[in-house]
């Protein structure tokens, strides 16, 4: 668990797009999200501060702002992230095809490997 504010926006940035990307919250994926928020110990200012910048971005500006924010990152954190992203693809039981081009995207972006990122994402356990 990273304290570090880059990765925390990162990971919001990254998440608030793959759960918009069916057009649809689930509740399964609001649960989902909160249980990366306590799992991270996402500061209450940090998540103010997500919510105020996100409302005058388009899907464009708010993946590029968590793609800036994880290459800030060390690889190990953004394995967590890609590993977080991976869980909440699979939050809904249903995987949509903008879930799956987001996270393939990104991660290669990253320079990270998938199987790496799966691994990681069944080593995380969510309480």
């Amino acid at each position: 668990m990273s304290q570090n504010k880059n990765y925390h926006l990162g990971i919001l940035y990254l998440i608030h797009l793959l759960v918009n990307a069916d057009g649809v919250i689930d509740e399964n994926e609001s649960r989902a999200l909160r249980k990366v928020k306590d799992y991270e110990q996402i500061p209450e200012a940090t998540l103010i501060e997500f919510e105020k910048s996100v409302l005058d971005k388009n899907e464009k500006h708010i993946y590029q702002s968590g793609i800036d924010h994880l290459n800030q990152c060390t690889d190990d954190e953004k394995l967590d992230a890609f590993a977080h992203l991976h869980k909440m693809s699979e939050a809904d039981g249903r995987v949509h095809v903008k879930e799956v081009r987001l996270l393939l995207y990104s991660i290669r972006m990253a320079k990270i490997e998938f199987n790496d990122v799966v691994a990681r994402s069944k080593s995380m356990v969510y309480s």
